[in-house]
């Protein structure tokens, strides 16, 4: 058997962006930004500021787009040939960081990432998971497009919403439960043993620093709990991700967030984090595992984030949820789950994550 596994490099501080010189020296002159429009008023005048007197310049820079299509990564690798730049750079949240490492894949280039929040891993991965197609809602892995570096400026993510802080810190902890769920019973190979071990930082880590992490966020602080959870969401989380076969990566938690999202209006009034740290109390109670549940309820009441179908908008009745419950029980997420979970068990645990007394 053989396999490699990628790590992207990476800076994390309020001044991250002072080590771009020298880490891209090696690499050529000429950038092509390609980011979110909002992530780009966030970051692109810190970054300019800290290249400034080195070779490296900015020759182009482009809004990636509303979504992240094939279709507007063949455009920008065609812009990216025509202004000759030498790396790719991309700013900005998920579909902006997977649009820029997709174009540098097509155009042949380095690409090196901005994150300027902390709700995804994309910085880490090196596959892709915000494609969109007509017809399709989402391809979850389609190629391996490594960053060469990821630069995490936390006073740049200090500054924006809360809210996605807060969800990124819901995707993590589900890292943590599912990969442990998953891999229940199995004997492990070493790439797999040494992620579901690293799984452990996306969930203790945020017991310490989750709550004081966002008081942070809420002052536009890059202080010490904030470095903390956006190592967990974005460093952690991502190390798990590229390091643990694919059946480890999910379970019950993700396909809980991909059934009710079903549901007609869901997604645009709930984020992804959010929903994943309401499956994790899902999980749980499918798994017998009540008093851990409540612990965890208390735990993301604290964080701020919905507990319940009721506070998501959702109605728990179980007409309402039958297309939810089986796109839960039967999504690519439950392929590798250590017992058979049906309609039933997942049901009757959100009827008591409703009721359940955190």
């Amino acid at each position: 058997m053989v396999y490699s596994v990628n790590f992207a490099n990476y800076t994390i501080g309020e001044t991250a962006y002072e080590a771009v010189a020298e880490v891209c020296r090696p690499f050529g002159k000429r950038i092509f930004l390609i980011g979110g429009k909002l992530a780009m008023q966030a970051g692109k005048e810190k970054l300019e500021s800290q290249i400034k007197g080195s070779e490296l310049s900015i020759v182009r820079e482009e809004v990636f787009g509303e979504e992240c299509t094939y279709a507007r990564m063949d455009e920008l690798a065609e812009e990216a040939k025509a202004s000759e730049a030498d790396m790719i750079f991309g700013m900005g949240g998920g579909k902006a960081l997977d649009t820029a490492k997709g174009t540098a894949e097509k155009a042949g280039l380095p690409v090196f990432t901005f994150p300027t929040g902390a709700t995804y891993v994309s910085p880490f991965l090196g596959r892709l998971d915000d494609i969109s197609t007509p017809g399709i809602d989402l391809i979850r892995t389609i190629a391996d497009i490594f960053a060469m570096y990821d630069d995490i400026d936390t006073q740049i993510i200090a500054e924006a919403p809360e809210k996605y802080l807060r969800a990124g810190m819901g995707d993590t902890l589900g890292k943590y439960f599912e990969c442990h769920f998953a891999a229940r019973g199995d004997r492990l190979e070493h790439s797999s043993a040494l992620g579901r071990e690293i799984s452990n930082m996306c969930y203790f880590p945020l017991l310490e620093y989750a709550e004081a992490a966002l008081e942070e966020c809420r002052h536009k602080k890059a202080g010490k709990a904030l470095e903390q959870a956006v190592l967990a969401n974005i460093v952690s989380t991502g190390l798990v991700s590229l390091l643990v076969l694919d059946q480890y990566n999910c379970a019950v938690a993700h396909s809980v967030y991909y059934g009710l999202v079903l549901l007609d209006g869901f997604e645009e009034e709930n984020l992804h984090g959010d929903v994943v740290a309401y499956g994790v109390l899902v999980q749980l109670l499918v798994d017998g595992e009540e008093e851990k549940a409540k612990e965890m309820k208390t735990f993301l009441k604290n964080l701020k984030i919905r507990t319940t179908l009721k506070e998501m908008g959702a109605s728990v009745k179980r007409e309402t949820l039958r297309e939810v419950l089986h796109e839960i029980v039967t999504g690519p997420d439950m392929e590798h789950i250590p017992y058979e979970i049906t309609e039933d068990m997942v049901y009757d645990a959100m009827v008591k994550v409703e009721e359940l007394v955190g």
